[in-house]
């Protein structure tokens, strides 16, 4: 999508591209640059569109696999702050990425040969329920042939018309997914989870082989591979802006992990990574190298 954020003087904003699946690519891109990132989605054919492939291209991330539409446009928000919580403002009822599984043989294409998929809530909050199932066929491929799939709920109830069905789907995704990187607000607000050991419980029940679920400054619970512990994050002194704190802290969690750590040194990271993201304004921040990884 594209995002313009606050800028300094009250009532300006700057222009940029965003959304929580390419945050988590453009992150991952940035902490590991050797590794082949692509970015799956679908977008117009306007100058702004072609801009940000030329973005996407810039920060290491692969474009073989977006689509054009000539018919449709990028997303806009608009993020609104208030001591650093953001609240958002969106015009992207008919956004080109809504499009992402109407042609399932592109989508199988997109997904043949990948080592990991990462995809969200809001990637099914914006599909139709037929795309929904043509994603998750796509993505069931995908794993057959060795693919790990990682999924990160990101639960936004204004996206969906059924609070049922947003649910349903929810757990649909788990299912398939080995790793699952949650939010703890987000799921005790729409499961009724009562403490992050019971999201945690959730979601390896429907068959997820690790779980992280991030806490904003509380603990962060997790369950990797049967090793369970809690990583309490370092204070931050001063938040600015906490888009992407999410997706920085799923990029730092992955790389790190894929490039060897444990599990625990991969939240740390992925943690302090987090940490200096929120300390700056916009969804994508340039953070010191050092803090970005260790083996990764």
């Amino acid at each position: 999508m594209v995002e313009l954020a606050p800028a300094g003087a009250p009532g300006t904003f700057a222009m940029s591209y965003a959304g929580d699946t390419f945050n988590t690519a453009w992150y991952l891109a940035k902490l590991a640059p050797g590794w082949q990132v692509d970015f799956a989605t679908a977008i117009g054919t306007d100058k702004i569109s072609d801009a940000f492939m030329g973005f996407a291209a810039e920060a290491g991330i692969g474009t073989g696999h977006i689509m054009r539409h000539a018919d449709r446009h990028m997303g806009l928000y608009m993020i609104e702050l208030e001591k650093g919580e953001r609240s958002f403002h969106y015009w992207r009822e008919t956004s080109a990425a809504r499009m992402l599984a109407k042609d399932p043989d592109a989508l199988a294409e997109a997904l043949t040969g990948s080592d990991i998929i990462f995809f969200s809530g809001i990637t099914l909050a914006i599909l139709t329920e037929d795309d929904r199932e043509e994603l998750f066929d796509a993505i069931s491929d995908a794993q057959a042939s060795g693919a790990i799939v990682v999924f990160d709920p990101n639960l936004r109830d204004r996206l969906w018309t059924d609070l049922e069905e947003m649910r349903g789907a929810i757990m649909e995704a788990a299912l398939s997914s080995e790793i699952v990187l949650a939010s703890f607000d987000e799921e005790a607000r729409h499961f009724g989870d009562a403490d992050p050991s019971a999201t945690v419980a959730r979601y390896l029940s429907a068959g997820a082989t690790s779980v992280v679920v991030k806490n904003g400054a509380g603990p962060i619970h997790y369950s990797c591979g049967g090793v369970a512990g809690m990583h309490v994050p370092d204070a931050v002194d001063a938040v600015v802006d906490t888009t992407a704190a999410g997706d920085s802290f799923n990029a730092g969690f992955l790389a790190n992990l894929i490039a060897g750590d444990a599990p625990a040194d991969a939240i740390e990271a992925a943690s302090q990574l987090s940490g200096e993201v929120i300390q700056a304004h916009g969804a994508l921040v340039s953070v010191p190298a050092a803090r970005l990884s260790g083996k990764a």
